[in-house]
């Protein structure tokens, strides 16, 4: 384990609880933004994974989350944000966090070597979905074994780690290297290496989202408009994007029960049925929708 990147010793580190907690916090905030400097090297790696991402919604294929302990929960979190930000459906999402999520403030470090189970949880695994792995050091046994399993199926495997040359990428078939330097707290992955993570893991979604026609000039235009605060959002959005006040949006929002790209189009001038017609033809994609009706109205 000492070979690991994710293992070594900060350069700041030694002494660091002798400082002055000013002084140690500055040294942690400038591990963290080293750490998430990183993403400008693995933004290639995640933009091609994220395409994978995109078709396999399309093929109605399933997005499988999997990883044990911090990096667990990183995954988790992103996974549990889809639906109501872009409304993908829980049918095509998956979550296998080694020893389960936890539904109290203890999460048992064992639980990364056991393998009980894991066969069977991917028996339904197929050609048509994705796995994507995450482990910091890129030998976690419950996330290797999940990726060897994926291999066996046929699924396409996204290996998110912050160690070069580890066991997870070589299994990847898109592999991404999150190349974060010693934790300021050696071997706490849950810093720098889960920040890291975290951001790659929120760039795969939301550039997957982008390609799917979810986003908009940076609006969720796909999001799930189930709370007073994201129906103000919903209104807001088709009223800056069709031009109208938001008593007009929100009208449109009832119309189409609350569904903003289909909103925008009756704001447009259509009825629900027609917006939801275009919006079929052009596979959700707004821009490509609302360039529809400007070439039918020239």
């Amino acid at each position: 384990m000492t070979a690991l990147d994710t293992e070594g010793l900060h350069d700041q580190a030694k002494g660091l609880d002798t400082l002055p907690l000013a002084d140690a916090a500055a040294i942690l905030a400038e591990g963290q933004i080293a750490a998430a400097a990183v993403l400008r090297t693995a933004a290639p790696a995640i933009t091609a994974a994220a395409g994978t991402l995109a078709k396999t919604i399309r093929a109605g294929g399933v997005i499988h989350y999997v990883a044990a302990g911090s990096s667990g929960l990183m995954a988790a979190a992103d996974a549990l944000e889809l639906g109501g930000t872009f409304s993908i459906l829980n049918t095509q999402l998956r979550i296998h966090m080694a020893g389960g999520l936890p539904s109290s403030v203890e999460m048992p470090g064992e639980t990364e070597d056991d393998l009980s189970g894991l066969d069977e949880r991917f028996s339904a695994l197929s050609a048509r979905d994705t796995v994507i792995a995450v482990s910091a050091s890129g030998t976690t046994p419950y996330t290797l074994e999940a990726a060897r399993l994926s291999r066996a199926a046929g699924a396409t495997i996204v290996g998110i780690a912050n160690n070069a040359g580890s066991a997870l990428l070589d299994l990847a078939d898109h592999p991404i290297l999150l190349a974060t330097p010693p934790e300021v707290l050696s071997g706490s992955t849950r810093m720098g290496a889960g920040t890291a993570q975290k951001i790659a893991l929120n760039m795969l979604s939301t550039l997957m989202a982008i390609q799917l026609g979810h986003v908009h000039d940076g609006m969720m235009v796909n999001l799930r408009a189930d709370n007073a605060k994201l129906r103000l959002r919903a209104a807001g959005m088709v009223s800056r994007i069709a031009g109208v006040d938001e008593a007009a949006a929100s009208t449109a929002l009832d119309a189409t029960h609350g569904h903003v790209k289909s909103a925008v189009l009756v704001s447009k001038g259509q009825t629900p049925e027609t917006a939801q017609a275009i919006l079929r033809e052009t596979e959700g994609n707004l821009r490509a929708a609302l360039a529809r009706l400007e070439h039918k109205d020239s």
